[in-house]
């Protein structure tokens, strides 16, 4: 019998007769990394960063996950960060938004000299007084609330419940799919719809960053693209900075600005979304090519 010809393409992409284990990913990733310097990420926010993550160390309970990473990103400014999984990605999005420990190094906010360090702040302190807000990945809706009632929901820190009825009806008026299902339980929603109300949802608070937690897990193709001209909308039409971990690599660098590589907690590639997605190294670990 003829040997059994197998071939192997990247991690999270193509189709394959065997797919690299994450141990191997991880491997290779290592052996291509690049030393990237402070001066090259400043570059790629247009050396005028609005948030700001400097040699930062950080993890759960006593376990450090991120090795002295660094991070700038421009107001009005996408990034995507792609890796393994155990790279540290969501790790980076739970450090800015205040869910897990910070050992050293800080996050900072805020333009040119002004910015401000915001690592010791609570995630609603970091939603209200910083314009950060974190959307989850998915089933982080309350299936048993309406659509009009989550999107309240979202608007729970604000001073006067008034203003978060205020907010959800911009939201109605931006988003007429929403507002057709207003007095429906979310549990009724599709997937793409649910994904549109949780983004909706951060919305209310009118952040100035959203943390997107895998925004196309779980869709069917026709959402994805969806959940990703909405978020093409805020970036470009509303201004908003976006900082977003994708398991789909080849969707979230074409949408980012910038995409970041990350093996083991530490960076190891980081130039635009354009020019990640033409490196062959990249392609051939992340891309399926």
């Amino acid at each position: 019998m003829a040997e059994e010809k197998k071939r192997s393409t990247g991690y999270h992409g193509g189709t394959v007769d065997t797919v690299i284990s994450v141990e191997a990913v991880n491997a290779q990733a290592q052996a291509i990394a690049s030393k990237v310097e402070v001066s090259d990420l400043m570059a790629l926010a247009k050396n005028d960063p609005f948030l700001v993550l400097e040699d930062l160390h950080a993890g759960y309970g006593r376990m450090e996950i991120l090795h002295g990473l660094n991070l700038a990103v421009a107001r009005k400014q996408s990034l995507c960060l792609i890796g393994p999984n155990g790279a540290g990605k969501s790790t980076i999005l739970h450090a800015i938004f205040g869910f897990n420990d910070i050992f050293s190094g800080s996050i900072k906010i805020g333009d040119g000299d002004a910015k401000k360090d915001i690592g010791a702040l609570s995630p609603s302190s970091k939603l209200k007084k910083a314009g950060i807000a974190y959307i989850l990945q998915d089933k982080s809706v309350f299936p048993g609330m309406t659509v009009e009632e989550n999107l309240w929901m979202g608007g729970f820190l604000k001073d006067d419940p008034k203003q978060a009825k205020i907010a959800a009806e911009k939201v109605f008026d931006k988003y007429s799919r929403l507002a057709d299902r207003r007095k429906h339980l979310a549990k009724v929603l599709s997937g793409g719809e649910r994904r549109l109300l949780e983004i909706s949802r951060a919305l209310v608070m009118d952040p100035e960053i959203l943390l997107v937690d895998e925004p196309s897990i779980g869709l069917e193709p026709r959402f994805i693209d969806m959940v990703f001209d909405i978020l093409h909308d805020l970036q470009h039409n509303e201004g908003k900075t976006i900082v977003m971990v994708e398991q789909n690599a080849k969707k979230g660098l074409e949408f980012a600005d910038i995409g970041y590589v990350l093996v083991s907690g530490e960076l190891a590639i980081a130039g635009t979304g354009d020019e990640l997605l033409e490196n062959p190294d990249v392609g051939r670990l992340f891309l399926g090519g």
